[in-house]
């Protein structure tokens, strides 16, 4: 019988997916393309985005400007794309889609609440993934 990890690595070793009631944290096949089939390649690539991830969310914590939002939404956006990190760019996208919301502290808060569940879930589904052999 497999351990979570190892069944983890198994699906993303096949490029299986997980059921639509819990969709990955990352879409594998998507980042596949990217990283030509390479998986050390990828797991590198997984491992430094889940290591920028807190600091990017930071930036959107910290952000006091609309600019300083726009680009903190921004970066997180681009970044989580391009990984397949799908639930996170949705929560970026709707953190860049109301830029003035940085005034206005309750929907700040919401909208860096909605960012910082999907960055956790992100950043401990990459922590389960072991290096490939």
């Amino acid at each position: 019988m497999l351990d979570n990890s190892e069944m983890l690595q198994s699906e993303m070793l096949s490029g299986a997916a997980f059921p639509a009631s819990h969709p990955a944290a990352i879409d594998h096949p998507h980042l596949r393309r990217f990283t030509m089939g390479d998986l050390q390649l990828e797991h590198e690539v997984l491992v430094l985005f889940a290591s920028e991830l807190p600091r990017t969310l930071a930036n959107l914590q910290a952000a006091t400007t609309l600019k300083e939002w726009k680009i903190a939404a921004h970066t997180l956006k681009g970044s989580a794309r391009t990984v397949g990190a799908w639930q996170v760019a949705a929560a970026a996208v709707d953190a860049e889609r109301d830029p003035y919301v940085v005034e206005d502290r309750a929907g700040k808060a919401g909208i860096i609440a909605a960012c910082e569940r999907a960055v956790i879930e992100a950043v401990t589904y990459i922590s389960t993934l072991a290096p490939p052999r």
